[in-house]
């Protein structure tokens, strides 16, 4: 008798789905491959960050970068983000996020960048308008393995931003958030597993 494949294996062969929370998009289903590495932020964590944030009622640019399915971008756009970049490296995961983004129909406002986030936050941005809602949620490990790479990437994407920019960084609960450039301006809520803080500048 053929054994029942279980379901990791399941997760990883067949795409799933979550869901656009609000917005114009919501209830709108996007593409997950299933991956782990992918680790989408949970829905019901996303629409607790945009809540926090509140209406996206003037211009903003959202920037993802490390986009996994997109769906913190593919959320801006839904909210008002008036254009989303999604950076991600890896090119299956990025091939999802081009779909979830042709689902939306989107294509005039999202774009999609394949690259490591890490190069393309050296090398790509200069000061922008309008200002940015910028996401960083990468994979938790970086936080303990590539913690001064993240922690330089975030100072000079900070030293760059137009005022009123926001930022979101997504680490797991064990991240000490003292740690962050200009620590003591950032806002942090707990939302198990992760430990999301805000930035307004």
């Amino acid at each position: 008798m053929a054994r029942r494949p279980d379901s990791q294996s399941r997760r990883t062969n067949h795409p799933l789905t979550l869901r656009i929370v609000g917005g114009t998009h919501g209830g709108r289903r996007l593409k997950y491959s299933g991956d782990p590495q992918v680790r989408p932020m949970k829905d019901r964590t996303r629409e607790a960050v945009f809540n926090l944030l509140g209406p996206l009622s003037k211009p903003i640019h959202a920037v993802d970068l490390f986009a996994g399915t997109g769906a913190m971008g593919l959320e801006a756009i839904s909210r008002g983000a008036t254009q989303a970049t999604m950076i991600e490296r890896h090119a299956p995961t990025a091939r999802i996020i081009r779909e979830n983004v042709a689902t939306l129909e989107a294509e005039t406002l999202a774009s999609v960048v394949m690259a490591d986030a890490f190069r393309w936050a050296r090398e790509n941005p200069a000061s922008a308008t309008p200002p940015w809602l910028l996401f960083c949620c990468p994979p938790y490990r970086f936080y303990h393995e590539r913690w001064d790479d993240l922690k330089r990437m975030l100072e000079g994407l900070l030293d760059r931003a137009e005022s009123q920019s926001i930022f979101i960084v997504e680490a797991d609960q064990q991240f000490a958030p003292e740690q962050l450039p200009n620590a003591d301006l950032w806002r942090v809520r707990d939302y198990a597993p992760a430990r999301v803080c805000m930035l307004r500048l």
